[in-house]
């Protein structure tokens, strides 16, 4: 593994996504509340860049004390990212599709270090691991 500086954390809009291409992957780093998440750009569906969608507030279905349903809202704390090939929602704080906790997408390590973020990649001799495969 190699740890790659990509850039001033002042450059990241709060909140905002970065995506860095390397030699045979890219991956995206989003910053959400002053805390910045990173994943491999690659749904767990069908392979497409899942973290190059849009980002949109989770849906929530808002739920009465008689355990009636309200209605549905945008939440005011959970942001999704949604893939732009079919539609999969990532949790952009853990990486996991809202429905199928299996469906998530892969975590990369990120670090702020000095007004520096920093994140750790496969070496240009190792191989980027596919979804599914072991760290």
């Amino acid at each position: 593994m190699r740890e790659v500086i990509i850039g001033s954390a002042s450059e990241f809009s709060d909140p905002g996504r970065k995506i860095i291409g390397f030699e045979t992957f890219e991956v995206a780093v989003f910053k959400l509340d002053g805390e910045y998440f990173a994943y491999l750009n690659q749904c767990p569906h069908m392979g497409g860049p899942a973290c190059q969608g849009k980002m949109i507030a989770k849906v929530e279905e808002i739920i009465a004390d008689d355990r009636t349903s309200k209605g549905m809202a945008f939440s005011k704390t959970r942001l999704h990212v949604v893939c732009p090939w079919h539609g999969f929602e990532f949790d952009i704080r853990t990486g996991v599709h809202p429905g199928n906790p299996r469906a998530r997408l892969r975590k990369i390590d990120v670090a702020v270090s000095d007004g520096e973020v920093t994140i750790r990649v496969p070496d240009v001799r190792e191989r980027a691991p596919a979804i599914g495969e072991s760290a």
